[in-house]
């Protein structure tokens, strides 16, 4: 099989690695890529949001899969485009992935199907904001209705912090504010059939013991030795396929990964978001989980057949991700910086320990930081203690110029 991923950050590095390692995948390109893809895929320039464009080289390639990791190219409706050049495409189509493009679109789904979240309002005007804040009262949730690379929600208890994130937004969605514990919960579908993969918790916030702005992610870890082990079929019943239901009823079938961001509540599990693709920087642990052969179960999902997909198989480690991120992310961050001790973690750590490239490029015979989330650092081990001692061990060969990482990923879950 020959496939194309869509995308450049370190989501698209784990998609491409799972790939590279399964036996039916002949060829594998990417577009744009990264440095560190480009060890793994041939990279191809690309503007990832130009449907016709991204069509236009999956025909070229003779691709037979087309994996669209980013959720902007499928807001603006780029597996459309493949699809309608006849390529088996992963990703929903534009109209599905407004679960993830409008926030207001995807309570209005929950609502109608049925599905438990927090309450929220719709504000337009200063006037709808403050009566907002005003119902919920403090820690305020502001969430910018559209797309934000994963920095459009402000969690506060600064009543002028949320207004001011409020009033930013053309429209915004403000919810009541949702205690307990966060998990990550990933399904493949088709439209139809939903296959849930394994659990994972990421951590939003930059500094230590959660402290600091939002990010996109600083890290990772899977299993969850906390979670009720009936978790994930209760996900099923009351969130995933009833989504997908829900939007097969309405005409616009969801097939793809369908993420839920979930709480998990003192009055049980509430759905905090959808996503509409892979998650980053849960995707590093559960692909690096995932014993099934990845290729296949994404086509199956593109082709409509994932009923003929037989169940999955995970290994039994534990797996834990820590990005390192650079100098004054998530405010704007310093890119151009050199990246030193990639071949050290190559030669020391592996195969228990890797780096997936996010913001990187090459300059010349170097690697340079491109971007604010610069690498994860994926680890494997017997339990999340031993993945975490080697990833932090990987973690600490790679030198980047004030470069900042989370210390505490994954700690309290291991017990320490």
């Amino acid at each position: 099989m020959k496939v194309l991923v869509i995308g450049g950050g370190a989501r698209e590095h784990a998609l491409c690695r799972s790939l590279s390692l399964d036996p039916d995948v002949t060829a594998l390109h990417c577009a744009p890529g990264n440095a560190g893809i480009g060890e793994v895929a041939q990279l191809h320039p690309v503007d990832a949001l130009d449907g016709a464009a991204v069509a236009l080289l999956a025909t070229e390639l003779a691709a037979e899969l087309v994996v669209v990791g980013p959720e902007a190219p499928l807001v603006a409706g780029v597996a459309d485009a493949v699809r309608a050049a006849g390529i088996p495409c992963f990703g929903p189509s534009r109209e599905a992935a407004e679960l993830e493009g409008s926030k207001a679109f995807a309570k209005d789904v929950m609502a109608a199907a049925g599905v438990p979240t927090g309450r929220s309002y719709v504000c337009t005007t200063p006037e709808e904001i403050d009566e907002a804040l005003d119902a919920f009262g403090a820690p305020y949730v502001v969430k910018d209705d559209g797309l934000a690379a994963g920095k459009g929600v402000v969690v506060t208890d600064d009543l002028a912090a949320a207004r001011e994130h409020a009033l930013a937004c053309e429209r915004v969605v403000i919810e009541e504010f949702l205690d307990g514990p966060e998990v990550s919960l990933f399904a493949i579908t088709d439209g139809q059939t939903v296959i849930p993969l394994t659990p994972a918790q990421d951590f939003k916030r930059a500094l230590d013991g959660d402290a600091g702005p939002n990010t996109g992610g600083m890290g990772a870890y899977s299993p969850l030795p906390w979670a009720d082990p009936k978790m994930v079929d209760e996900v099923m019943a009351t969130v995933l396929q009833p989504t997908v239901d829900e939007l097969h009823r309405r005409g616009t079938p969801f097939s793809g990964l369908l993420y839920a961001g979930l709480a998990i509540t003192s009055r049980g599990v509430r759905v905090i978001e959808f996503n509409a693709r892979f998650g980053d920087p849960e995707t590093q642990v559960v692909l690096a989980r995932l014993q099934t052969p990845l290729a296949g179960l994404l086509l199956h999902a593109a082709q409509g057949t994932l009923d003929l997909e037989p169940p999955l198989r995970w290994r039994d480690d534990a797996a834990v991700t820590v990005v390192i991120a650079s100098h004054n992310y998530p405010d704007t961050p310093r890119t151009g910086d050199p990246i030193e001790g990639l071949d050290e973690v190559a030669a020391k750590d592996a195969p228990h320990a890797y780096v997936l490239h996010a913001g990187t490029r090459r300059d010349g015979d170097a690697i340079v930081s491109a971007g604010g989330r610069v690498l994860s650092v994926t680890a494997t081990g017997k339990d999340l203690t031993q993945a975490r001692e080697r990833a932090y061990k990987a973690v600490a060969r790679i030198r980047l110029d004030g470069s900042q990482h989370r210390t505490d990923i994954a700690r309290k879950a291991a017990g320490e």
